[in-house]
């Protein structure tokens, strides 16, 4: 009863005039499908809502409902649009059908550090061509995004050492981009969220996972992974919480101001730490049995010049729906230039 009273209260505060809403308490649902302790969530999640009550004075709470409380990854556009969810964790990979052009910052080889992508996806997706071909049809606002280390490829069995061992091997895929990757490499996707990943390898219904290195701690997949090879992009996948156009629209502007402070501040601090993060987790998987194949130089490039192919395609089969896949890719491509990752 008390929740329901809450969630009166709050949609009752959105519905006044901003002038009349400056003055009041608002609290904010936040959804996704992380576990509770997740790193994403301690390095990004929990210090952004902290930094917003902080910026207002405590004026702005937030209730957070990990661990998929509220609905499953592939259902938080959905659930943030409808309102039922005021900010939710929205992974264009998980809603390829609704942000397809997002996978550009997914596509293997572009970038060696989250934080080249993730600068790089910041600048389109807030002020450039992802902002008003995904986000704003969406009715969706981002507010914070991670684009994660380049994937691995992680096996429970088989070591990778050549492309031929990759030869029909069952990869955990987000889809899209992933999905052309692993392909163009002679193994076959399977895709699935993250949080299915564990059952299914233990059940061995897959060989391995396309996964950075972080997350596979955080889904107890160490436990059942032995392999992950080394020095070669796979793609990557980007993390974004974005809040519902509507309730945004319907904040105070000192709010707002609050909350697109908190957001350029935690940008570029989330993806250092997440960067940083990756070398003590690596040392640390080493130490529990993980072996890391770096893949000989030839191995390297030879899969370098397969991959090659992968955005070139990807921008063409989007690009015959009516998609601008490859005017975001120039783009996309420039803004990386810019910030020296390339």
């Amino acid at each position: 009863m008390k929740r329901n009273w809450v969630w009166v209260a709050a949609a009752f505060a959105l519905s006044l005039p901003v002038s009349t809403l400056s003055a009041q308490a608002l609290e904010l649902k936040v959804a996704d499908s992380f576990p509770a302790d997740h790193y994403l969530v301690r390095l990004m999640l929990k210090p952004w809502m902290d930094d917003v009550a902080k910026r207002t004075n405590g004026a702005v709470t937030f209730t957070h409902y990990p661990n998929q409380q509220i609905g499953k990854a592939t259902d938080m556009l959905r659930l943030t649009q409808s309102g039922v969810i005021d900010i939710g964790y929205i992974g264009p990979s998980y809603v390829s059908d609704k942000m397809p052009l997002s996978e550009v910052a997914q596509l293997p080889g572009a970038f060696q550090t989250s934080c080249q992508g993730t600068l790089a996806y910041w600048k389109a997706a807030r002020e450039g061509i992802l902002a008003k071909q995904e986000y704003a049809p969406n009715k969706i606002k981002l507010l914070m995004a991670v684009v994660l280390p380049p994937y691995q490829v992680w096996t429970a069995k088989q070591k990778v050492e050549t492309i031929k061992d990759m030869q029909g091997l069952k990869l955990r895929t987000t889809g899209g981009a992933q999905d052309l990757t692993v392909r163009t490499l002679g193994a076959v996707p399977v895709r699935m969220a993250a949080p299915d990943a564990y059952e299914s390898l233990s059940r061995g219904t897959m060989d391995g996972l396309l996964f950075p290195m972080d997350s596979v701690v955080a889904y107890g997949l160490d436990k059942l992974v032995k392999y992950a090879t080394d020095g070669v992009s796979f793609g990557s996948f980007i993390v974004a919480y974005s809040i519902n156009q509507s309730v945004w629209d319907k904040l105070p502007d000192d709010v707002k101001k609050a909350m697109d402070a908190a957001s350029e501040a935690i940008t570029p601090k989330a993806c250092a730490d997440v960067d940083k993060e990756q070398d003590a987790t690596r040392q640390k998987m080493k130490d529990q049995g993980i072996s890391f194949t770096a893949l000989s130089e030839a191995t390297r490039a030879e899969m370098k010049e397969k991959l090659k192919g992968v955005a070139q395609e990807w921008a063409a089969g989007l690009d015959s729906r009516g998609k601008q896949a490859s005017a975001t890719l120039k783009e996309f491509d420039g803004l990386l230039a810019a910030g020296g990752a390339k």
